[in-house]
């Protein structure tokens, strides 16, 4: 008698898993019901229970006993969501990897979806459309779901470098997964944990391709959540950047992909600063000032495509450590949108007057550059460098890498 081991599956579904209860079976049954049955083998569930306060571990428990394909991990401690992937990724055995968030769930048709494209082009890594679902069941279209239109079948990061800008979360990608290994990409504790794993993806991989359907519905306004939470641990994020520009510069340093990560990092954290439902008031000067240091520790020596406009204004704010400028700028737009008038940004006497770190703030009704900007923050002239300069658009409150977040708007 010959024993013939199982075959591998083609991808490893990773759901960590903490705090949830009224989500878990939502998430978990989306992806289970959508299996084919003839690719029942193909696709495999691997949760981990991330030492849940609530019902969630025996849940698991539970639904493991009652669906074959579906494996848990207990984790004694809780560890966070960024170790609890790793944790998942540690026992998974498919070739590729999703890490799908376990309030988060998926369409119908996505699994049929996904394998097929994997199997049709093997990638390094895939990226898939998504909606935010709001809890009044509002489904909004995510504002850099464009930059993923018209993708030919595989293509390289310079073929189409706007994909840099896609929002920056490890749940829109599907990854081969012995390329992490290739990369030596693992999840890092602490917040924001997906920023120094998404870009990377991108920046290695030789072969990318893009499912431009809906395959992943995005649960917003949850209780919990680190994005509409206030707390000091918004501060991990600044860490998190450090590792993404430390990792480039040791595997793929090039001026250009540094410019614009930089940019990016920028805007996220201009974001990020401007948000109330993040930051308590009294932490937010301490933050921005974490912003210039980080400002002045990453800027490119060759420069970055700054944004024009306002956005433009408070990344200048920023590498001049002008938070009072900063601030006044934020309570007039602040003041102007609740009279529904568009944002009257403070006075040239304002900004004249308000201190400044390194130097002083320039006026506002200076003409802010939009071309590359030098290590000491003067203006180039020409056009931006090769992955162009941002574009404006409505602004978000996740902070995550889209065409709002890349121009720095959002909320001032």
């Amino acid at each position: 008698m010959v024993n013939q081991s199982a075959p591998t599956p083609l991808l490893s579904v990773v759901v960590p898993v903490h705090g949830v209860e009224a989500y878990l079976h939502q998430c978990l049954d989306s992806i289970r019901e959508d299996v084919p049955a003839a690719d029942a083998g193909a696709v495999e569930i691997v949760a981990v229970d991330d030492a849940s306060p609530d019902r969630c571990g025996e849940l698991l428990r539970e639904y493991a006993a009652a669906h074959p394909g579906v494996r848990t991990v207990h984790l004694d401690v809780n560890v966070g969501l960024g170790p609890a992937r790793n944790a998942g990724l540690d026992v998974a055995t498919g070739d590729y990897v999703w890490f799908v968030d376990s309030d988060d769930w998926l369409p119908p048709g996505t699994i049929p979806a996904v394998l097929a494209r994997l199997r049709a082009h093997r990638p390094d890594v895939m990226i898939v459309d998504h909606l935010r679902v709001h809890e009044d069941g509002r489904h909004e279209t995510d504002a850099s779901s464009p930059l993923l239109r018209g993708t030919p079948d595989v293509v390289r990061l310079a073929d189409r470098p706007q994909l840099l800008r896609v929002q920056h979360t490890a749940w829109n990608k599907v990854v081969r997964r012995t390329f992490l290994d290739e990369l030596e990409l693992r999840f890092h504790p602490g917040w924001y944990e997906d920023i120094p794993f998404s870009h990377p993806l991108l920046i290695g991989a030789e072969r990318i391709c893009v499912l431009d359907r809906v395959c992943y519905h995005y649960r917003q306004g949850r209780q919990g959540a680190i994005t509409s939470t206030r707390s000091g641990r918004h501060f991990d994020a600044f860490d998190q950047y450090d590792r993404l520009l430390d990792w480039v510069r040791r595997r793929y340093p090039d001026d250009r992909l540094h410019a614009e990560l930089f940019g990016l990092m920028v805007n996220h954290m201009l974001v990020v600063v401007g948000n109330d439902d993040r930051l308590h008031p009294h932490l937010r000067r301490a933050f921005f000032r974490r912003v210039a240091e980080q400002y002045r520790r990453h800027l490119p020596a060759s420069g970055y495509p700054r944004p024009g406009g306002v956005a433009g204004i408070k990344h200048r704010l920023v590498g001049r450590d002008s938070y009072l400028a900063y601030a006044a700028l934020r309570r007039a737009h602040r003041m102007a949108g609740r009279v529904r008038q568009p944002a009257a940004p403070p006075t040239t006497a304002e900004l004249a007057t308000a201190p400044a770190g390194p130097g002083r703030a320039a006026a506002v009704d200076d003409p802010a550059p939009s071309g590359p900007v030098r290590a000491d923050g003067s203006a180039q002239a020409g056009p931006a460098g090769t992955h162009g300069s941002a574009q404006a658009a409505p602004a978000r409150t996740d902070g995550s890498a889209q065409p709002d977040v890349l121009a720095g708007q959002g909320t001032p």
